[in-house]
């Protein structure tokens, strides 16, 4: 691959990782919010924030991933 593509790439990579840390972060603070409530058993903000948490982690690392490879210069 070119390396002005690559560099580009790694750079669209590196900002959508940043906008997902920081979807997480805001996700982490409604679950916050929400274990204020009360019973966490019965509340649904709650378990959706966890959810939200793990869906955002999840796709943190796939993209970390993608950047690891690119910064190899295996793609």
């Amino acid at each position: 691959m070119d390396k002005n593509l690559r560099q580009e790439k790694l750079k669209m990579w590196k900002e959508n990782l940043k906008q997902l840390e920081d979807q997480l972060v805001a996700v982490q603070h409604k679950k916050g919010l929400a274990a204020q409530e009360g019973d966490l058993s019965e509340n649904a903000a709650y378990s959706m924030a966890i959810e939200d948490a793990e869906t955002f982690r999840v796709q943190i690392e796939q993209v970390k991933k993608i950047i690891r490879d690119l910064e190899k210069g295996d793609k």
